[in-house]
């Protein structure tokens, strides 16, 4: 009876811990992972098990911005079971990234955005024990053009971010709940205008949406929008990119 009081508070319980099978992804990928549960010292009815993949997101309200987490998919990885003391249970797993999963592994020192996969388990009358597996979502090819096309423009990504919301525009419109934010200063003004662009970015399967917003020190604000497919060449990238910051 001692133990089961124990394990209702979440001591000398079963513990959860998946283990993903790849660290680097793409937006978008399909990934694979085994959820390993250990029992602890007594039996316990576990009422499931999900996993979900999580970002950071920036709230903007009329008091100061703040970070919450925010949900991109969930999975239900295992439904109700009775693990045994000691015993270790191994479930396989595979899923699917959301395609507008943000960027992490990006040339930039002030990177606010974070991506994992946490695991919990739903164990009755206890403390759900919870595992977070930090995962790199790499630039795709289509973004690596970008950021080099940037760079030839003359200009450097100082920041990025994932802020809450729904990014809409002429022809397309997210569905995450949250967007990526990356923002560019120039690297000397000399006769531009321009003194901030920033570029928001809606990933699918065939092709890449792009909302510039510009920041002029003269004109005012200037938004661009345009679509470009995920083969489109460094060449392709940046003549679209030339055009439209200005």
């Amino acid at each position: 009876m001692f133990k089961k009081i124990l394990a209702a508070v979440g001591i000398g319980s079963a513990k959860v811990d998946t283990r993903l099978h790849q660290s680097q992804l793409l937006p978008g990928q399909t990934f694979s992972a085994t959820i390993v549960v250990q029992g602890g010292d007594v039996a316990q009815k576990i009422d499931g098990i999900d996993l979900a993949l999580m970002t950071r997101a920036k709230v903007s309200t009329d008091n100061g911005d703040y970070f919450k987490n925010h949900c991109l998919a969930r999975w239900r990885v295992a439904e109700r079971f009775e693990i045994q003391p000691g015993e270790v249970r191994e479930i396989p797993f595979s899923g699917q990234l959301h395609p507008e999963t943000p960027f992490t592994a990006l040339p930039v020192r002030n990177n606010q955005c974070h991506v994992w996969l946490q695991t919990g388990a739903d164990i009755d009358s206890a403390i759900d024990p919870t595992d977070a597996d930090v995962i790199d979502i790499l630039p795709t090819p289509l973004l690596g053009h970008v950021l080099n096309a940037m760079q030839e423009l003359g200009f450097v990504l100082t920041k990025a971010d994932v802020e809450q919301g729904y990014l809409s525009a002429p022809g397309f419109r997210s569905r995450s709940g949250c967007y990526q934010e990356l923002e560019f200063h120039p690297r000397s003004f000399g006769f531009s205008s321009l003194r901030e662009v920033e570029i928001s970015l809606v990933c699918e399967a065939g092709e890449t949406h792009l909302l510039i917003e510009l920041d002029r020190a003269f004109r005012g604000d200037g938004y661009r929008a345009f679509s470009i497919a995920n083969n489109a060449s460094a060449g392709e990238v940046f003549t679209q990119l030339k055009h439209y910051i200005r």
